[in-house]
């Protein structure tokens, strides 16, 4: 027998051959974690493109981000939470990567930075449940749950700084898991567990269970993690709580049961395993700091998404984990690795037969958006080309949307300067869960009392409305523009030297077409036969009530082009552009009043 100076081998096997296996199961474990990463991070690719905040909280999270990366001052319009720390670390990444150059919007941007936490949980996820004893196969379970979940994906793809606080969370936990940790790598947890918390106050709920893990392990060292956390705790929330102390946002929604309609097995499994984890030695912790985050559900004033985002790793790895035990309890250690096969199979029936329920309504209520873009982005597309420079008052959404853009940000308005007096604007921007700040700030009600939407994109909740401000008061003894426009409509539709398409006849019948366009085309006419193709919509417009200010004119283009850019004052279109289907005329915004007169059909 070969002697060895760590021992005795095998008789007639060398160490290569012995280390074989220890390879090829770590190039395994390997393959899986790898496989298990791609799949969380393409579904978080592919469901990053859902365009609109769920939340208030959002927005004015991406608003902060993009403020301090450029160095500029935002104010939030109240309700979103408080997170210095959160929003550094969200600017941080999307400055050093560029994110807002490389993204559509702003809030694509700042949610890739999430989609990159989401991995990097799910990572944390797979090594912390090997140190806890959890096979490669209960270890994938839990990883894949937390990767393929539709409340997972709904939910890690919001800029919610809660997700931030359970990576940092995560982090400390393997930390203090690891085999022969030494007082760097507890010292390390510590301030993992700090950030945690500076973080998200919410992350309180894992000092439980990484104060139950250090005890285990080593009191003398859990006393010294307790003198480093609350040195900086007391920093953090002491001297220094001007600018590192966080707040929580306000309850709203998305609620809990929003969110558990996405994945309805979620919540049955997860609260089973919570229970269940409690009479599991190696779980018992995390169990507690489960419970506890289930516990603040109840309590007042505690955002559900927040508490959801912390809950969501620690569930899955304690149901791989009871899930394990159980098996092993069914199959005694003599006869483990006999029957280890049956059990395994056995565990992913019941797992997939429970999620396929609730995942088979998930997914498609989450189907992408085909537009990655959203109402945001039209809606800023449409102030680019029609108030370039103007003053703007707008939501925390569209602050961050406009000011990527390359908008001034001297010139954006944001609500919370309103707390007295809104400062002069000529537009104003809000999205859909925006209109209750009327109500917040008074002072933008009185600046609405003379507005008017111009433009709108989307619907619903992803509504976004561009209104124009200081309008005139409408004349109630004036008669009505839409029955002027419609009257005029209809004689000039009547003429024998005009031709309208079916598109195009109907907007004027109705009322729909500009009263410059109107005029125009009776004096064309004089000139010249005219055909006209379409009225064609501005992006937004229509549902605003506004009037059709383009044309698309056919036959006898040249007389056309020229009728048109020779145009002067109220008359002047703002752009004559042949295109392959005609000549498109388009006039500025806002017809004065009284352009209609009687004509006399050619």
């Amino acid at each position: 027998m070969a002697q060895h100076s760590r021992g005795t081998t095998v008789p007639g096997r060398s160490p290569a051959t012995l280390s074989e296996p220890v390879a090829a199961h770590r190039l395994l474990s390997l393959d899986i974690v790898l496989a298990l990463l791609a799949l969380a991070g393409g579904l978080r690719v592919l469901y990053l493109a859902a365009p609109a905040p769920a939340l208030p909280a959002e927005a004015a999270n991406v608003a902060h981000a993009y403020a301090l990366g450029h160095f500029t001052a935002f104010t939030d319009a109240g309700g979103a939470g408080v997170s210095p720390f959160g929003w550094w670390q969200l600017s941080a990444y999307t400055m050093l990567l560029d994110a807002f150059g490389r993204s559509a919007t702003a809030l694509a941007a700042v949610r890739e930075t999430m989609l990159v936490v989401a991995v990097l949980g799910a990572l944390l996820l797979w090594v912390l449940a090997r140190r806890l004893g959890l096979t490669r196969w209960a270890a994938a379970a839990a990883v894949l749950l937390l990767a393929a979940s539709p409340l997972a994906l709904g939910l890690q793809r919001l800029v919610v700084v809660e997700h931030l606080a359970a990576a940092w969370a995560l982090g400390a936990l393997v930390l203090l898991t690891r085999p022969g940790a030494r007082i760097r790598h507890d010292v390390l947890a510590a301030l993992c567990l700090l950030a945690a918390v500076l973080t998200s106050p919410l992350a309180l709920v894992f000092l439980p269970a990484a104060g139950w893990l250090l005890v285990r392990r080593a009191p003398v060292r859990a006393a010294l993690v307790a003198v480093l956390l609350n040195l900086g705790l007391g920093i953090a929330f002491g001297p220094a709580s001007g600018i590192l102390r966080p707040h929580l946002a306000a309850a709203g929604h998305p609620s809990v049961a929003d969110w558990v309609a996405l994945d309805p097995s979620w919540a049955v499994l997860s609260t089973v395993a919570l229970v269940a984890a409690l009479a599991v030695p190696s779980l018992r912790p995390f169990a507690v700091s489960g419970l506890l985050l289930v516990a603040t559900l109840l309590v007042p004033g505690v955002p559900d998404t927040a508490v959801l985002a912390l809950l969501l790793p620690v569930t899955p790895l304690l149901l791989a984990g009871v899930v394990q035990a159980v098996t092993r309890q069914r199959f005694p250690a003599h006869r483990w690795e006999a029957r280890r096969g049956t059990g395994v199979a056995l565990a992913a029936v019941v797992l997939v037969a429970a999620t396929a329920v609730g995942w088979g309504y998930g997914y498609p209520a989450m189907t992408p958006a085909a537009d990655r873009n959203g109402p945001l982005a039209e809606a800023r597309e449409w102030l680019r080309v029609n108030a370039s420079g103007a003053r703007v008052l707008v939501g925390d959404a569209a602050w961050a949307e406009l000011a990527k853009a390359g908008w001034p940000t001297g010139m954006l308005v944001a609500s919370s300067a309103c707390t007295v007096t809104c400062p002069p604007a000529e537009w104003a921007v809000f999205t859909a869960d925006e209109t209750g700040l009327r109500h917040r700030y008074p002072d933008i009600g009185a600046a609405f009392e003379t507005a008017a939407a111009t433009a709108v994109f989307g619907t619903g909740d992803d509504r976004v409305t561009v209104s124009r401000l200081g309008l005139p008061p409408a004349d109630p003894a004036a008669p009505s523009e839409a029955s002027a426009r419609a009257h005029a409509g209809e004689a000039l539709q009547a003429s024998t030297r005009i031709t309208f398409t079916p598109d195009a006849a109907g907007p004027l019948r109705a009322g729909h077409v500009d009263p410059r366009l109107i005029a125009t085309l009776a004096a064309l006419a004089a000139l010249q036969p005219v055909g006209v193709a379409a009225f064609p919509e501005v992006p937004g417009e229509d549902p605003a009530g506004q009037p059709r200010r383009r044309v698309l004119l056919t036959g006898g283009e040249d007389g056309a082009a020229a009728f048109y850019t020779g145009q002067r004052d109220l008359f002047r279109p703002s752009s004559v552009a042949r295109t392959g289907g005609g000549v498109l005329v388009t006039y500025p915004l806002f017809a004065p009043p009284g352009l209609l007169v009687p004509f006399s059909s050619p």
